[in-house]
């Protein structure tokens, strides 16, 4: 790829980046970021809206995921979005499918554009990892989601396996199972966020983490970021 072509994509990048980052806060009003009855106010205006049209929201969500994991943006966010604005349920599915597809998208970028370029910034790091995954690409990709991608950022590590040569077919359904448990945990503190909003009066970091909708998916978070290191210490440690 020229330089002039990637000089190109590099700035479209960062300018689409920035109007997205506008869109969103040209609707929030920072000043009132400390007001707890701001948040009451928001949820109320969200469900109303959200209540209007589920579909047509849904839609809007889905395509902004997929534009926004393309352009390397953060996926905790999203999930704790989609579980305050469609519940733990819907939440989850969307948040499932969309980050996936936009991941896979990004992928398939990287690998047509930067291939050359991601195999020279990565290859030599994570060389040990390459004739593991061509034992069975689908079994430890998708062991590699459910390990949070070993501690890779969310971005980079939708690119890594550009090095592996991994199918798309493989890479999309390893993604989407490899997301549920930790997409639904995130989804349920969403839900739970917005349900919390919307009893109390006041906030109360206390009875915040007191509350069960909030508590048990954390207790459930940690037991499977527990998990993931045991996968990770027996499936991918072990390689030297």
């Amino acid at each position: 790829m020229s330089k002039s072509l990637k000089l190109f994509l590099g700035i479209s990048y960062i300018i689409i980046l920035l109007a997205f980052l506008y869109l969103i806060f040209s609707y929030v009003q920072i000043n009132r970021l400390d007001d707890f009855l701001y948040y009451k106010e928001m949820q109320i205006e969200l469900e109303k809206t959200i209540g209007q049209n589920l579909y047509i929201n849904l839609l809007i969500f889905f395509l902004f995921c997929l534009i926004w994991i393309t352009l390397l943006g953060f996926g905790s966010p999203l999930l704790l979005i989609s579980g305050i604005l469609f519940g733990k349920w819907i939440g989850t599915f969307i948040s499932v499918l969309s980050i996936s597809l936009g991941a896979l998208i990004l992928y398939s970028i990287a690998n047509f554009f930067f291939k050359d370029l991601v195999k020279t910034l990565l290859e030599k790091r994570f060389l040990k990892y390459i004739h593991l995954f061509r034992k069975n690409e689908f079994v430890y990709f998708l062991m590699f989601r459910l390990t949070g991608g070993l501690g890779i950022p969310f971005g980079p590590q939708n690119i890594l396996p550009v090095i592996f040569n991994i199918k798309k077919s493989n890479y999309f359904f390893a993604s989407f199972l490899g997301f549920i448990p930790i997409f639904f945990i995130w989804n349920t503190i969403g839900s739970g966020l917005n349900n919390y909003i919307k009893q109390e009066d006041n906030f109360s970091f206390i009875n915040l983490l007191l509350n069960r909708e909030i508590y048990l998916p954390i207790i459930l978070f940690l037991i499977v970021m527990s998990i993931s290191v045991v996968i990770k210490k027996k499936i991918f440690d072990v390689i030297n």
